[in-house]
């Protein structure tokens, strides 16, 4: 198959190919290289880009629906607002991607790297993260209430302004977090690493805090557990 003057096939290499608004829905790009490719606005619906290069890619507001990304490597990669309803994210590599707009609720990220990635204000809420490396993620004002975060690395991730209540972090490392202004009431935090954190003006009503590594941490008009303020 030939598009804009490129050949689409199963490892080809297109890297910084201009397939702006191409219509590659079903297409078989398997193992191709894609690296800083212009993909915006592109139909990819139910296409085969497993163990693809698509590192530093332009995918806004493509159309993944259905599309195989299973291994793929998408860091740095800008997916801001594309559509990736029941696509296949196993084992991808999406280390500092944009995914703001992004609908990931519901969908399986086992093995995903979100480390880094751009998350902000992403709806999140009751998925299986544990044991995900999301350091250094921006989650800024997302919803995470009632997610599985045990074992997760959150290390010098971005947290402000967060909803986490009721998620599981048992385990979870937060050290260097960013946590200021974050809902963290009735969290499960047994063995949770929150050194250096940053918790000024959190909500931890109701929460646990039995075995947590609190050292170092700021948590400067945080509302404790038993509902005082700290000074």
């Amino acid at each position: 198959m030939i598009v804009n003057g490129y050949t689409i096939e199963s490892g080809a290499n297109l890297a910084g190919a201009n397939l702006r608004n191409a219509y590659l829905a079903g297409a078989n790009l398997r193992n191709a290289d894609l690296g800083f490719a212009y993909l915006a606005g592109a139909n990819l619906r139910n296409a085969d880009l497993g163990f693809a290069n698509l590192a530093g890619a332009n995918l806004t507001s493509a159309y993944l629906t259905g599309t195989d990304l299973g291994g793929a490597n998408l860091g740095g990669a800008n997916l801001a607002s594309a559509g990736l309803r029941g696509a296949n994210l196993t084992g991808a590599n999406l280390s500092g991607a944009n995914l703001t707009g992004v609908h990931l609720r519901g969908m399986d990220l086992g093995g995903t790297d979100l480390s880094g990635a751009n998350l902000r204000g992403m709806d999140l809420g009751g998925m299986d993260l544990g044991g995900m490396d999301l350091g250094g993620t921006d989650l800024t004002g997302a919803y995470l209430g009632g997610a599985n975060l045990t074992g997760a690395n959150l290390t010098g991730a971005n947290l402000t302004s967060t909803d986490l209540g009721g998620a599981n972090l048992t385990g979870a490392n937060l050290t260097g977090a960013h946590l200021g202004g974050a809902h963290l009431s009735r969290l499960y935090l047994r063995g949770a690493n929150l050194s250096g954190a940053n918790l000024s003006g959190a909500d931890l009503t109701s929460t646990d805090l039995t075995g947590v590594h609190l050292t170092g941490a700021n948590l400067s008009g945080a509302t404790m557990p038993d509902g005082t303020i700290h000074e």
